[in-house]
Parts: C-alpha cells; structure tokens; sequence
C-alpha cells in the first residue's frame, strides 16, 4: 500500500510539472507514463484517465488554498501580513500556471469539475474578504464596508486570469517567474488607492520590493 500511494504521488507531481511545462493539451497520460518510466497500466491502475488525474491536482490546489490563505494574525505587522498574501497569490499562479492558463477548457470538459471549482471559488472570495476586512482592522488600508466585496472579487478576477491574459498578450512566452511577479504588482496596486497615511510608505517598499523581482521598477508597466 505504502509503494501504491508513493506511486500515485509521483504521478500527480509529474503530471503538474509536464502540464505546466508544454501545457495541459499536450501531454498524454502516455506522455506522463513514460516521463516516469512506467507502463500506462500501472498509471491506469491508480488513475483511470488524464481528467481523473487533473481532478487529484485540483484537490491538492484546493488544500494549498485552504491552508495557506489565512487573515493575519494580530501580532503580525502590516507590512508582513500584506507581503504573505501576495507570496501566497505568487506561490499558487506558480505552481498550477498549467491550470490557470487553460481554465476555461480544463473545466468544460469535466462538469463534475467545473461544480467543484465554483464551490471553492466561493470560498477563496470569502478568505479575501476576510484578509481585506483583517488589513482594514490594522489600519493598512481604509476601504468602505460595502466596497471589501467587490474589492475582493476584483482581486480573485486579476488572479485567475492573469496568465491567460499573458497568453493572449504573447501566445509564445514562457510563463516565468518575472511575469507572475508583474501579476502580484497588479494585485497590489488593487490594495495601493486604499492604503493609509501610516500605511503608505510601506505600500511603496512593498511595491519597490515585487518590482525588484520582475527585474526592474518599470517592468510592470509593459502589460
């Protein structure tokens, strides 16, 4: 049983990172078979097509979205509460991109799906809610009760499809690191016409800090 479940594992992460580097539509579960150097029955023995296993990966993103999209506790400075979030929105885009670039199809072929992810986009919305009311509270940001709702699915909105936004910007580019990092500059700039007086110096090292990791302060500007 131990082996059984080490193989099931290795061919969810060798699934996400085939996916992610030559696209979902790409890659068979041959494909992933042999990327592994095992027979397709063996990968049929734990997952019964490419669908079922897309459904594993989406599991696992659901628990990294559980655990990890959390309010700031109390003790946690302003600055560190905002940064965690974002690295959470980088960590994410980064290690489902495949997913996140290929949405829309991903989800119309698989209904059952397509129902669960609504369901958990229904959570994240709330999570956001709950890091936006939790940033208000420590006076990072001043926004009016009745606006954190659409502040919240404006943000959600930028996330999910900031990398197809990429792919129809430059169909060809690769999905790197730097460009993910312009996508969580979006984001902050989401949170920037909020910030506070106290607040807003730490807003701009912030801004300089994700702009150091695209590569320079005006590359975010080139999207």
């Amino acid at each position: 049983m131990e082996k059984k479940l080490r193989t099931k594992d290795r061919i969810i992460q060798a699934s996400i990172a085939l996916f992610n580097e030559v696209g979902e539509r790409q890659v068979t579960t041959n494909h992933i078979a042999a990327h592994l150097g095992i027979s397709p029955g063996n990968l049929y023995y734990h997952f019964r097509n490419k669908e079922d296993i897309i459904r594993h990966i989406f599991r696992e993103y659901t628990k990294l979205l559980e655990t990890r999209i959390k309010p700031p506790s109390a003790q946690a400075k302003p600055l560190d509460a905002l940064t965690d979030y974002l690295d959470i929105v980088f960590e994410l885009m980064w290690r489902f991109h495949f997913f996140y670039a290929n949405l829309p199809d991903i989800l119309s072929r698989d209904p059952a799906l397509q129902q669960d992810y609504l369901q958990v986009q229904q959570g994240v919305l709330a999570r956001v809610m709950t890091v936006i009311k939790a940033l208000k509270a420590q006076g990072v940001i001043a926004v009016d009760e009745a606006d954190i709702r659409d502040l919240a699915h404006n943000i959600k909105l930028l996330v999910t499809f900031w990398i197809s936004y990429l792919k129809t910007q430059a169909p060809q580019a690769e999905v790197n690191q730097a460009n993910l990092y312009r996508g969580v500059l979006k984001v902050l700039l989401l949170f920037k016409p909020y910030a506070t007086a106290a607040a807003r110096a730490d807003m701009l090292q912030l801004q300089h800090y994700y702009s150091q990791l695209v590569g320079t302060d005006q590359a975010a500007a080139d999207l």
